[in-house]
């Protein structure tokens, strides 16, 4: 029973879904440091297209009245000349800027790709992270039912045996490798596989059947059977 019970704790303790789940969450975390990362660059670039639109237009509205005001002929010649000039500059400079527009645009366009890009790798990740957690609380209820199962006859031998005795086999089976007893089988104890001498052997013999025998070389508890030989 106490075999199986270890054997179902190791269990529980390395389930594949925990590494599977560790792995996960660790992309997720850097899925999400870059997602901060690649939205700060996109909320940097739309600022600056938001800067060139502004730069764009307020050319736009300049050349806008300067054509009025070259189309109404009010003015001197001079002065219809300059604007002339000036409006030749503007769409130079109209030109120029939305140039720097577009580029800018093109770079907020492939920001966000990336970061729908990611977006939707997060997303994956997630949706695997809930699926392995599924599977890992599955299996550890699984293990938890049985240990439940095995466990359940405990109480009655626990009564049967007494408090002390449980309790040094607790101890006993910890330090001798999960065995806390051992079967006296041939002269062999179970534990160590080592033969008892007769001097052992004739003390356990004498004992009374009450009485808590222990393996001299390994400590283990012995348990008399049919089978000890003496």
């Amino acid at each position: 029973m106490d075999t199986r019970l270890d054997q179902i704790a190791h269990a529980r303790k390395t389930l594949p879904q925990h590494a599977q789940l560790k792995d996960l969450q660790t992309q997720l975390d850097l899925l999400d440091s870059e997602l901060v990362r690649v939205r700060t660059e996109l909320s940097d670039v739309q600022r600056e297209v938001a800067k060139a639109e502004s730069d764009v237009q307020l050319v736009r509205d300049r050349a806008a009245r300067d054509q009025a005001r070259l189309d109404s002929g009010t003015g001197t010649a001079k002065d219809l000349q300059a604007i002339q000039h000036e409006l030749q500059s503007l769409t130079r400079r109209q030109g120029e800027l939305e140039d720097i527009e577009i580029e800018i645009m093109e770079r907020a366009e492939a920001v966000e790709a990336e970061v729908t890009r990611l977006e939707g790798k997060r997303g994956e990740v997630t949706s695997r992270l809930d699926e392995v957690t599924a599977a890992r609380d599955a299996a550890l209820a699984d293990l938890d039912a049985e240990a439940t199962t095995v466990a359940a006859p405990r109480a009655d031998i626990v009564a049967g045996v007494g408090d002390d005795l449980v309790t040094l086999y607790e101890k006993v089976r910890a330090q001798g490798g999960g065995l806390g007893a051992a079967a006296l089988r041939q002269r062999r104890c179970g534990g160590c596989q080592l033969e008892l001498n007769n001097v052992d052997m004739t003390r356990i013999k004498a004992a009374p059947d009450d009485e808590v025998l222990r393996c001299e070389e390994c400590r283990r508890i012995l348990v008399r059977t049919a089978e000890s030989g003496l």
